[in-house]
């Protein structure tokens, strides 16, 4: 094969921002652990002994569906897709409560509610920063013709 012949290397690695890589990173961590929970929550409730057994099974489904936007959201960031923007800030907002109510258990849920909220922060962090907003080609209002 020539050189004329070899496709061009794709210029979104390089084009992309270590900050929207690693937002992207903490946002696909986020779904993987929303489709780990899911998975445990349905084991449980097929497998195992749940109070209630449609519950548990309905509350796995509901993560795992749940885990879909982070997933896409996380992808379309690697692809410097602008809408992927708004769909993972969305999902680290939504994340801050359910930090917030882990926090105040009284049990070993305290430290998945640190890391939770340190992950949802750090991911906000890298999703509305400049170099991120520059990257996914998003302009602010009034600023259409630039």
């Amino acid at each position: 094969m020539s050189s004329d012949q070899t496709p061009a290397a794709p210029e979104t690695a390089a084009a992309r921002p270590r900050r929207l890589t690693y937002a992207a990173a903490l946002v696909a961590l986020e779904g993987l652990a929303l489709v780990v929970g899911g998975v445990w929550m349905l084991a449980l409730g097929i497998g195992g002994d749940p109070d209630d057994r449609q519950q548990a099974v309905t509350g796995g489904v509901t993560l795992i569906v749940l885990a879909l936007l982070p997933l896409l959201a996380a992808r379309g960031l690697l692809g410097l897709r602008s809408w992927s923007r708004g769909p993972a800030v969305i999902t680290q907002i939504m994340a801050l409560p359910v930090a917030y109510n882990l926090l105040q258990a009284d049990s070993m849920a305290i430290p998945a509610g640190i890391a939770l909220a340190a992950t949802a922060i750090a991911a906000l962090v890298l999703l509305v920063n400049k170099e991120t907003t520059r990257a996914l080609g998003i302009r602010g209002p009034g600023r259409a013709s630039e």
